[in-house]
């Protein structure tokens, strides 16, 4: 036995000889991941191959490196689930936070609103348990990840413990082609938009029935005989907004909610505008002195700079839910163009059918108001004001063929004033960008092309009776506007 070299005997000879050619198994062929032995090399002339010893170094080698790789993972990934248990705690101290305060504004008035109050905390609930839905689902989708990473590892440190060459190999080969992925937290935030409304129509709701309850106590000191009528003092710069909820842009369930918060916006707009308007007596003659005091009025606005007329600037956004179909809103709905093609709009009473048109999200009622549009193309396109109750469907519905609209129009080359379904052509005026300023008190509009001096387009003089909203009329598919 001299010349030959003993080693224990195994009882799996045969799994270590190649079924093929019956020899014992010596190399390694890394492209196909399997034992060969030395006649099979000519069949894997054109593959890596290594001896057993080598191969077995190598392939430990390897794995040392991905278990070092699976514990930074792993590490990663319980990082991950803290950030999404701190974000959703903090989530949900938000919407705690929102409902005390909305609960404060509705103390004053609760007799009155209790109704109102119970859906604005809905609203808030409701975009509370989506969020933290999310936070769940997202916290077990990565829970999932890290037992799957665990898992590999368990396997990785199992199959480091087999000493026999052969079986290493084979589980190594099979464990080195599973994969994992790093763990991805993705940002999930409050509607902020959605539950400032909600807040922001508590405090609205308030001011109205101070503002209620107050005129009625002045209308019955009034009404006692033997004392004097003082005259009621008009608030000019005291600015009176009144925000519907946002258009949604994500899963069917949000669409549904906020297709309910705004149904009931719209039912209390029309419940305040069957309400009489607070304004001065339309019958008669003009007081002379009132109109001079509107020009004279009109003239200080007109003479102003813009950074002056900044100071009663109004931050608009466009109202998904007025938006005709084939109006494209982009930008944080502050961006307005034309689709070739029909988009799909949930219905809504709100949304007009005819007309390519849309209004902002804001509407006055008191106070001065300045805004400005850009004109990135506008060979076909209007810009003015509405009531909120003017018509959505029929040929009525367009911008400025009514009496509760007023605009200026592009059609092509020609400028236009509209109201009322009366048409006045307008000089060409050359403008990127347009101003537009409303004075709800004093009675007026004026469109002005923006530039280092203002240029006067029209102006439009009326007594306005109900809450306004910005208007905005694309017929081209090139037209595209920017508030």
């Amino acid at each position: 036995f001299r010349d030959h070299q003993l080693c224990p005997p195994l009882r799996d000879l045969q799994q270590r000889k190649c079924p093929q050619h019956n020899k014992l198994f010596e190399f390694f062929c890394s492209q196909h991941g399997s034992c060969i032995c030395s006649l099979c090399l000519l069949g894997h002339k054109l593959c890596p191959t290594s001896p057993l010893q080598l191969a077995k170094a190598n392939t430990e080698s390897a794995l040392k490196k991905r278990l070092l790789e699976l514990c930074n993972q792993s590490e990663r990934a319980a990082r991950a689930l803290n950030t999404v248990k701190t974000n959703q705690s903090q989530a949900a101290e938000t919407a705690s936070r929102k409902k005390e305060l909305i609960r404060s504004e509705f103390t004053e008035i609760k007799a009155l609103v209790e109704e109102r109050e119970n859906q604005a905390l809905k609203v808030i609930a409701d975009e509370e348990k989506r969020v933290c839905n999310k936070f769940d689902y997202v916290y077990g989708v990565l829970g999932s990840k890290k037992n799957e990473i665990q898992s590999l590892r368990d396997q990785i440190e199992m199959a480091l413990t087999e000493v026999d060459d052969i079986l290493f190999l084979k589980r190594a080969a099979a464990l080195q082609r599973m994969s994992t992925k790093e763990a991805f937290v993705p940002v999930i935030e409050m509607d902020q938009n959605l539950i400032h409304s909600a807040y922001q129509s508590a405090i609205n709701l308030k001011d109205i029935v101070k503002l209620s309850v107050t005129q009625c106590r002045e209308k019955r000191a009034e009404a006692k005989p033997g004392k004097a009528k003082p005259a009621p003092a008009t608030p000019v710069n005291k600015a009176f907004v009144v925000k519907k909820p946002p258009g949604p842009q994500h899963s069917h369930k949000e669409k549904t909610l906020h297709q309910t918060q705004a149904t009931l916006q719209v039912e209390a707009d029309t419940k305040e505008k069957k309400k009489p308007a607070k304004v001065a007596p339309t019958t008669g003659t003009l007081n002379p002195v009132a109109v001079v005091s509107t020009k004279e009025l009109i003239e200080s606005f007109l003479t102003k700079s813009r950074e002056e007329l900044l100071q009663y600037a109004a931050n608009i956004t466009l109202d998904y839910n007025t938006a005709h179909n084939k109006v494209i809103l982009s930008e944080r709905y502050t961006r307005m163009s034309v689709s070739d093609t029909p988009l799909n709009y949930n219905h809504h009473p709100q949304r007009f059918t005819d007309c390519s048109q849309v209004l902002g999200f804001q509407c006055f009622k008191r106070g001065i108001h300045y805004w400005e549009v850009d004109l990135q193309q506008h060979n076909f396109c209007g810009i003015g004001i509405c009531y909120g109750s003017m018509d959505r469907q029929g040929p009525e519905s367009r911008l400025g063929r009514n009496s509760s609209s007023w605009c200026i129009e592009w059609f092509n080359a020609k400028i236009s004033s509209w109201h009322n379904d009366v048409e006045k052509s307008l000089p060409n005026v050359k403008a990127t960008k347009i101003g537009v300023l409303l004075h709800c008190e004093g009675g007026f509009v004026i469109f002005m092309a923006v530039g280092e001096k203002h240029n006067l387009i029209y102006k439009f003089k009326t007594q306005f009776t109900e809450a306004l909203y910005p208007a905005f009329w694309l017929f081209s598919s090139g037209t595209v506007l920017s508030l």
